[in-house]
């Protein structure tokens, strides 16, 4: 009940209700963003570019119950912006390639889980990161993400079964 009030208080331009409200879920935007970013800098951006976004946009929300789902929604969105806006592609000159092995080399010991989540599309590692990494169930998944249920489920079993073969191509497991 206390945090619905705030929420009210907020909407009504309470600065500090907003920000006590944002501290209360600021570590699991972090953690969020950091798994999407994947460094401690740009998940900070990610979280203070959320807390602004949703600062502005706080009177649009209707259902006060669902500030921390309307939050994390925030997060993702700005979370997936920023990697677009940054992805960095290096070309490399044909002499650079001794220093990075050959293709022959045992590619399992450099592969990592988040490099497997990398080749996901971003549904797919969004249902996963959610599910796997934050606990929600498939119900806030899909509320979260504006997908029916039955669609949050097929997104999380496809995304199981590419890093299945993913990780029986690279020889990881058996």
């Amino acid at each position: 009940m206390a945090i619905i009030r705030l929420i009210k208080k907020a909407q009504k331009g309470d600065d500090q209700a907003f920000l006590k409200l944002f501290q209360q879920y600021q570590e699991d935007i972090y953690r969020i963003a950091f798994t999407y970013v994947k460094n401690q800098n740009d998940a900070l951006d990610v979280v203070q570019e959320t807390a602004y976004r949703s600062f502005k946009k706080i009177d649009t929300l209707k259902r006060p119950e669902y500030f921390k789902t309307w939050l994390i929604k925030i997060a993702i969105n700005c979370a997936i912006e920023f990697v677009r806006k940054n992805k960095k592609v290096i070309l490399l000159k044909p002499e650079d390639e001794e220093f990075i092995g050959s293709v022959d080399e045992d590619v399992s010991l450099s592969i990592t889980l988040q490099e497997l989540l990398d080749r996901l599309n971003e549904d797919e590692k969004g249902v996963v990161i959610l599910k796997f990494y934050q606990g929600y169930s498939f119900k806030e998944i899909a509320d979260l993400l504006n997908i029916p249920l039955g669609t949050a489920k097929s997104v999380l079993y496809r995304a199981l079964q590419k890093l299945r073969k993913d990780f029986k191509e690279t020889g990881i497991c058996e």
